[in-house]
């Protein structure tokens, strides 16, 4: 079953062994050109390996526990760039230490987790690796994969000191219930920056305290497609990890160990119609076109908790399926042998 469940995901996702091939001419060319400073737009394609992706979503997944609030994780990706693209081959996590300042919204990865990067990365180049850090991942346990304001001044950070520099967002809970991977990168925009055909924002289920977090950094980066990619020599390595993550797969159960985040988010949502409900109360007393406005964003609101309710309710309901069937596979192979 692991083995099908693999070639099907790997069928999904192209071979390609020229993306683990760095032309030195051609990357040091682009270097000293740097297109990514004239333009804040450069980069429109993210192909990230199966083994980088792998490894995100294990240790965002790790710190994912039955009854207990997840836990925010970080770590670096290492890769390359070409033109308008940017390569992610190997990812790594950041150690954090007992103690540090941790919670499922933010994570301070303090000094021990810096001097770990450092030596990390002279210790992949003393063995002949020659991709550099290109960029930072860290997960949004619950709330979706979009860059806050922390997050957002990290990246301007990072893309004026280290450009090009990529941020990654993964959100492990969201991950199981849905039973995909939820992940989204992004690059940020120049302080004071507005695009000037900004497009509207993809909707997402965003909890009702970080709404205005979400809505007013909306605008100051944006999102790049991202496709996935594996190499021959990736078989081994992919298999020992694939093993591991399809066993903790098979095992857990998103109605039991997203058990806290259903319960959230279905006070969320009962919270955003309590709202709704209370602007449509007061837009009563107004008149005219204020009124005629007021109930088309209303009805906005109303549409996107829908939204939100019917998305809740088919992750359930596909956490409910694949409880029957593993009943009935193992459950019923076991009858049968008694």
């Amino acid at each position: 079953m692991a083995r099908v469940a693999q070639a099907t995901w790997e069928t999904a996702n192209a071979v390609d062994d020229t993306l683990y091939q760095l032309d030195e001419a051609a990357a040091a060319a682009l270097n000293d050109r740097k297109p990514w400073k004239t333009d804040n737009h450069y980069f429109k394609a993210v192909r990230m390996s199966a083994v980088a992706l792998l490894k995100i979503q294990m240790h965002a997944c790790a710190e994912v526990k039955p009854n207990k609030p997840a836990l925010e994780v970080m770590g670096m990706m290492q890769g390359r760039v070409e033109e308008h693209t940017m390569i992610v081959t190997d990812a790594f996590a950041l150690p954090i230490p007992a103690g540090v300042d941790r919670t499922f919204t933010h994570v301070n990865p303090g000094p021990e987790a810096m001097t770990y990067m450092v030596g990390y990365t002279e210790l992949i180049k003393s063995v002949g690796k020659k991709e550099n850090i290109i960029g930072w991942y860290h997960s949004h346990p619950g709330y979706g994969c979009w860059l806050s304001g922390t997050d957002l001044a990290t990246q301007r950070t990072q893309q004026q000191y280290l450009d090009p520099f990529l941020a990654v967002v993964v959100d492990p809970v969201r991950s199981i219930s849905a039973g995909k991977v939820e992940i989204g990168a992004f690059r940020s925009y120049p302080e004071g920056y507005t695009p000037p055909d900004a497009p509207a924002s993809e909707w997402q289920s965003v909890p009702a305290d970080k709404v205005e977090d979400f809505g007013v950094h909306a605008n100051c980066y944006y999102q790049v497609p991202m496709s996935f990619f594996k190499s021959s020599a990736d078989n081994e390595l992919l298999s020992l990890l694939w093993s591991k993550y399809w066993v903790s797969t098979l095992v857990s159960s998103p109605l039991t160990s997203n058990q806290l985040y259903i319960t959230n988010q279905v006070a969320d949502i009962a919270e955003k119609l309590d709202k709704a409900e209370m602007e449509t109360a007061h837009a009563r007393f107004g008149g005219g076109l204020a009124m005629e406005k007021k109930k088309k964003e209303e009805e906005s609101q109303l549409a996107k908790v829908t939204k939100e309710s019917n998305k809740l309710g088919v992750e359930v309901m596909h956490g409910l399926m694949r409880q029957v069937v593993k009943s009935a596979l193992f459950n019923g192979a076991k009858g049968e042998q008694s």
